[in-house]
């Protein structure tokens, strides 16, 4: 990744970000979307200016300006690289040794022992080898359970990255397993599962057939790959003496090892070979160069316990630097931005973001991505023990989650009614998307920390901004976990909007789950409340949400009622949006009660308030419906001009499911017509999308009709 290879150059010449923008003439924006991946590919002005302010030699600059132009589909996700490595050489030979593919390794060995070191610097290192780019990700595998990375968000990152749409990305582990398999069969890919949990993790994220290397580490042996992906094992120990005096040397300088040997024999003694341990003492050596070396090893006793380096790690950082630290044990993790420190800190980003790269040269911190930093789980653990108690710091960061997570859940959600207490600021949809992409984990593990401090107004909250990003991605399961966390911190806070929001979001979840029962419990308990605090709006969307229950239900006189009913109350509330789309609802639901010209008159007033609205995809949506109940009246034409209106709408707004949906009952609405070469040609058109979009059930539905009806 390009941001990566900047982010180490400009840390190499010992600059910060401002620094550089500076020097290079740019703007420190422009600079922070460079190294953060949100603006990819530079101008070539923009290169020659960065080069020559870094100081870049020929080579150097011929690789910066490759690196600026990577071929689509073909991603950089590695970490930054480890600076100074040093030793581990049987170990890189051993994987130097590895076939081009398909092949797995496993690193394994205990906490702190150098398994992540020694995988990303080797990927670095034979990153040529494999041209289509290489896969990344953190599977959190020994962290809190609920922060463990589930295999089906892997993947779909993994998919992402490899250039499938997210509306492509399909449901479930297996379905996207599949389709990782099948994309990587054909490329040449190094792929770095990092910290696993166990064998089950892994499993789906294979590549399997291909030319593709895998490294796994891990702390567990995952002996059940050896059986089922055929993996190598590769156990990682302590360092050697001489590879621990190397890995110092490198860290510190050779002549001030030699100044002092018998300092450099306690510090390596009492680091007892732990590569974490060594390198958070080689970086306070380095960081006082005019102090003995005596002084450290003094100060550091002899131990081998990590815990102690860690306090005495700790106990020599500056004053700010220290609350720095503790103040990040009260973050939810597993990454915190600059930004998110700062709120814990009340002070400027600019003084925050100095604090975190002390911590980071001083490798209390990694930074894992250009403005993310991530705490190695034993020193996260540290820094929450030697956190001091701070409601007043946690209420700031909450906020300022809340602040960024409610813009961005109005930004991909518009037509949601929002309960949260102020107006955010809202970002574009792309931006939000970004956004919710790289902190659905922390904002997660956001609720659930607030929900067990005390802090449930943020939890409920929260948890509703996370509904707008999991909701239209299809991310049920992991929605309903979060609202149920966020139900229980409602009723605490005997806040009857609070249960009310909290009730009506875990009843959307419910309800596509098939958990029918629980969501109209649900749901009615939500229409109560909202009526009982004279919402009228609230009790039309709960109403809405009842009537696809009462549907699924097969109870459609009850449905169209509860639509009826969400109508009415939404016109009532002036809310123009929500009345436009109860109406197509309720015209839906007409028409396949076989009430056509009742759909068709509901219909057509929805689609009146729509356009005069704007509301392009409320149109393609109330014109499907349309289309349908002219259908199902028996007037094929204007069901067709309905169902092409829908489709280009549908198209220019980038619904191509809804899209597909639409070609397949005009494909029905050409064969009643008696045309079935245009019902063939739209049924293919369907059954090209579906498949596009992974939706074999639907795609195969539709080749039954093609297969009858194909001459």
């Amino acid at each position: 990744m390009f941001g990566n290879l900047l982010a180490g150059h400009r840390r190499r010449v010992n600059l910060t970000q401002e620094a550089l923008a500076e020097r290079a003439g740019l703007s420190v924006r422009s600079l922070r979307d460079l190294e953060s991946g949100r603006v990819a590919r530079p101008r070539p002005s923009t290169l020659d200016l960065l080069a020559g302010a870094l100081g870049l030699s020929a080579g150097e600059r011929e690789r910066f300006v490759e690196a600026a132009r990577p071929p689509a589909g073909s991603p950089r996700q590695l970490p930054l690289g480890v600076p100074g490595f040093s030793g581990r050489d049987a170990e890189l030979a051993t994987l130097d040794a590895l076939p081009d593919g398909p092949s797995t390794v496993t690193i394994v060995g205990p906490a702190g022992v150098g398994k992540t070191a020694l995988a990303v610097h080797w990927a670095h290192r034979v990153a040529g080898r494999f041209p289509d780019g290489q896969l990344y990700a953190d599977l959190r595998g020994f962290g809190p359970a609920p922060a463990v990375s589930d295999p089906a968000d892997v993947l779909r990152g993994f998919l992402e990255a490899l250039g499938v749409p997210p509306a492509r990305v399909p449901d479930g582990v297996d379905t996207r397993s599949g389709l990782l398999r099948g994309l990587l069969s054909d490329r040449r890919m190094l792929v770095v599962l990092d910290n696993a949990r166990d064998d089950e993790q892994v499993r789906p994220l294979l590549p399997g057939a291909g030319a593709s290397v895998v490294v796994v580490t891990s702390r567990d042996r995952l002996a059940g790959l050896f059986a089922s992906a055929g993996a190598r094992p590769l156990r990682l120990d302590v360092l050697t003496d001489g590879e621990a005096r190397a890995l110092l040397a490198a860290r510190v300088g050779a002549d001030r090892l030699a100044g002092d040997p018998a300092a450099a024999t306690a510090i390596v003694t009492a680091t007892a070979g732990l590569p974490l341990a060594l390198t958070m003492v080689a970086a306070r050596v380095a960081f006082h160069p005019g102090f003995p070396l005596a002084t450290f090893a003094d100060d550091l006793g002899v131990t081998s316990d990590l815990r102690r380096v860690l306090s005495w790690s700790y106990g020599a950082l500056a004053p700010p630097a220290a609350e720095l630290f503790g103040l990040l044990g009260l973050h939810p993790g597993p990454e915190v931005t600059v930004p998110a420190a700062a709120a814990l800190t009340g002070r400027p980003v600019q003084d925050t973001a100095h604090g975190l790269a002390e911590l980071a040269r001083l490798h209390l911190l990694i930074e894992q991505r250009p403005g993310r930093f991530l705490l190695h789980d034993l020193v996260h653990d540290y820094a929450a023990a030697v956190a001091r108690p701070d409601r007043a710091a946690q209420h700031r960061l909450y906020t300022h989650l809340l602040a960024e997570a409610g813009g961005a859940a109005s930004a991909v959600q518009p037509q949601w009614l929002s309960p949260l207490p102020e107006t955010p600021v809202v970002p574009s949809p792309e931006v939000a998307r970004e956004f919710f992409a790289a902190e659905q984990e922390v904002l997660a593990a956001a609720v659930r920390q607030a929900a067990a401090d005390g802090f449930d107004a943020y939890a409920w909250r929260l948890a509703w901004c996370l509904a707008a990003w999991f909701a239209p991605s299809g991310r049920w399961p992991d929605n309903e976990a979060v609202q149920r966390i966020a139900l229980d911190a409602a009723r605490r806070c005997d806040d009857p909007l609070a249960v009310a929001t909290a009730c009506r979001m875990l009843g959307r979840a419910e309800t596509r789950l098939g958990r029918l029962a629980a969501a109209e419990e649900h749901l009615t308990e939500a229409h109560d409340v909202y009526r009982d605090l004279t919402d009228p709006a609230g009790q039309a969307q709960t109403l809405h949400n009842l009537a696809e229950v009462r549907q699924m239900a097969g109870r459609f006189d009850e449905a169209v009622a509860a639509t009826a009913d969400a109508v009415r109350l939404y016109r009532d509330a002036g809310h123009r949006d929500g009345e436009a789309r109860s109406l197509n609802a309720q015209g839906w639901l007409l028409a396949q009660a076989g009430r056509n010209l009742e759909a068709i008159d509901c219909c057509t007033v929805a689609l009146a308030i729509q356009r005069e609205r704007g509301d392009l995809n409320g149109q393609a949506a109330t014109l499907d419906s349309l289309a349908y109940a002219y259908h199902r009246e028996g007037r094929p034409q204007p069901a067709i001009a309905a169902a092409s209106e829908a489709i280009r709408l549908f198209r220019e707004s980038g619904d191509r499911f809804h899209e597909a949906e639409t070609w397949g009952r005009l494909g029905d609405t050409h064969q009643a017509a008696g045309d079935d070469q245009a019902a063939v040609r739209a049924w293919r058109t369907a059954i090209r999308i579906f498949d596009d979009l992974n939706q074999s059930g639907h795609a195969d539905e539709l080749r039954l009709r093609t297969d009858t009806r194909s001459p």
